[in-house]
């Protein structure tokens, strides 16, 4: 393709702060802490950097980074909407600008106080509900759903009843996050494995999700550092060659509740992000030999697997029954944890993993990793990349 960004750009810089239930500082000082990490990971100074990109929901501005990093000038800088569905892409948009050369040094980056600031449903704990204000509540708030889990249930009950899934398939996804956040001494659950019984004896959140199907609430920022390609040669780290990147929105979408569709036992938009993913990097599954698939609900893993090509519609549950996604699995998914296991930083923790990975210092390394494929948020218009090593 020659508008192709395929390998033009290269993630060259991760840092991130602690991961915590309670960071005592502002989210401006995580975002700063995370980003100025990734600076100096690329063996850059503040001044190298003159493009930032985030999310929407970001609290902390693009101007106010600047000025507490000490950047001097910013000649790009933008947003991407959909909460977790922005994460990969983040690094899409800092690739477009270094490869037009709109920006030679790109920041990505999100941090927030999700855990103690506001949260989902807090009003009954007297503080601000924080509910988005594109969701069309007025038709299914007076039914119940009015937080994540709730609309993430639906889709997978019909996911059930139509290929025969179970709670346990879901819990096979837990298991092995919290597998590999056990030995991963940045996850929040560090040295806390579970087993399946753990799984299906955890208490109903939304049924058909347990407790444990269901992601953290976490403090922390994670920020990425994009450059060239051609720049990265010379720098501290190994890069991590983008070899594809892409977002994508589908037919009848809303955020979290696209139930208008004729079938909602899917993920149209990831299939979407699957296809062009395979056409960019000119790779197929097989060519994966570990990926970081966004896991805020463990129903919605089972059905990117699919939509991305890794197996066919309804196959998920057998794809992953033999312990293929863990460590010694021919898959192994979220090494590092996941956002089950590590943090939820809104997938940008996964990115920084798919990093590590190819540049083989993951504290979970898998063997002859070429190629590692991330995803952003799901129910959402989202977006995904594959890494390679260069």
């Amino acid at each position: 393709m020659s508008n192709s960004l395929s390998e033009r750009a290269a993630i060259v810089g991760i840092g991130a702060t602690e991961f915590s239930k309670a960071s005592g500082r502002s989210e401006l000082q995580l975002a700063l802490e995370a980003a100025k990490a990734a600076i100096d990971d690329a063996g850059l100074e503040p001044a190298d950097v003159d493009g930032m990109v985030t999310f929407t929901m970001e609290s902390s501005e693009e101007i106010a980074v600047a000025r507490g990093l000490g950047i001097p000038k910013l000649t790009h800088f933008s947003r991407v909407h959909f909460g977790g569905g922005a994460a990969c892409g983040t690094v899409q948009q800092a690739a477009m600008a270094v490869a037009t050369g709109v920006s030679k040094a790109v920041i990505c980056y999100r941090g927030f106080n999700e855990r103690s600031g506001r949260r989902f449903g807090a009003g009954r704990q007297g503080r601000t509900p924080d509910i988005p204000a594109a969701l069309p509540t007025d038709w299914y708030a007076p039914f119940g759903l009015v937080t994540p889990a709730a609309w993430v249930a639906m889709f997978a009950r019909r996911y059930m009843h139509e290929y025969g899934a179970t709670s346990e398939d879901f819990g096979r996804v837990a298991v092995a996050d919290r597998r590999h956040a056990a030995t991963n001494p940045k996850a929040w659950f560090y040295d806390r494995p579970i087993s399946l019984e753990d799984h299906q004896k955890s208490r109903w959140i939304v049924e058909p999700l347990h407790l444990l199907d269901c992601c953290q609430e976490s403090d922390g920022a994670v920020a990425l550092l994009v450059t060239s390609s051609e720049r990265a040669r010379d720098l501290r780290q190994p890069p991590a060659i983008i070899r594809a990147s892409a977002q994508g929105s589908s037919f009848e979408q809303e955020m979290m509740t696209s139930y208008y569709r004729d079938d909602i036992s899917g993920l149209d938009e990831m299939g979407l992000v699957g296809d062009q993913l395979w056409e960019m990097s000119g790779l197929r599954p097989d060519d994966i030999r570990t990926a970081v698939i966004y896991d805020h609900f463990t129903p919605f893993v089972l059905t990117q697997l699919e939509e991305l090509g890794f197996c066919k519609r309804g196959e998920a549950r057998h794809f992953i029954a033999d312990g293929r996604i863990e460590l010694d699995g021919e898959l192994p998914l979220n090494t590092h944890g996941g956002q089950l296991g590590e943090a939820y930083i809104h997938g940008m923790n996964g990115i920084a993993e798919g990093v590590r990975q190819v540049r083989g210092s993951a504290v979970n390394q898998v063997d002859a990793v070429e190629n590692v494929l991330v995803t952003a948020g799901t129910g959402v218009p989202t977006s995904g990349l594959i890494l390679g090593r260069a």
